[in-house]
């Protein structure tokens, strides 16, 4: 019996590979527990038609997310906040301002995507955000008294 994988199946293959094995085996376990489906021509079809539009999805994510660092990289970000008599920040800059801040310039960037030292003092901070495929934007944040 042949069958595709559709999952990682250890001692036998990972997703995507096609393999022979015995009746039992493949009807029983493999795709009776949605390991495997049989691989017929039309399953094979069905299976290389997603991998090129999965292919084509990262494709166009990569391209927004090159674009997104691009624009990132260009933008000078300003906060302001209040300040105490020694010159230290009451608090900290929170990375839900940042992400309010950046939502304010059109930038739509999760609060989890952000990665920075804390900020307890006013000044020119470089900011990291992950955009996801392994490409990383950095942007300048300053921080002013009011």
């Amino acid at each position: 019996m042949r069958v595709l994988l559709i999952k990682d199946v250890k001692g036998l293959g990972k997703a995507g590979e096609v393999k022979e094995v015995k009746d039992g085996y493949g009807n029983n376990f493999l795709v009776g527990k949605g390991y495997a489906k049989v691989a017929t021509d039309a399953v094979l079809r069905q299976w290389e038609a997603s991998k090129r539009a999965k292919a084509e999805s990262d494709a166009y994510e990569v391209a927004q997310a090159k674009s997104l660092a691009d624009d990132l990289a260009k933008i000078k970000l300003e906060i302001a906040v209040k300040i105490g008599a020694n010159g230290a920040l009451f608090g900290s800059v929170t990375k839900d301002e940042i992400a309010k801040a950046l939502k304010d310039k059109g930038f739509e960037i999760d609060k989890k995507c952000l990665e920075f030292d804390s900020i307890k003092t006013p000044g020119e901070y470089e900011i990291h955000a992950k955009l996801g495929h392994q490409i990383t934007a950095k942007f300048t944040l300053s921080v002013k008294g009011e």
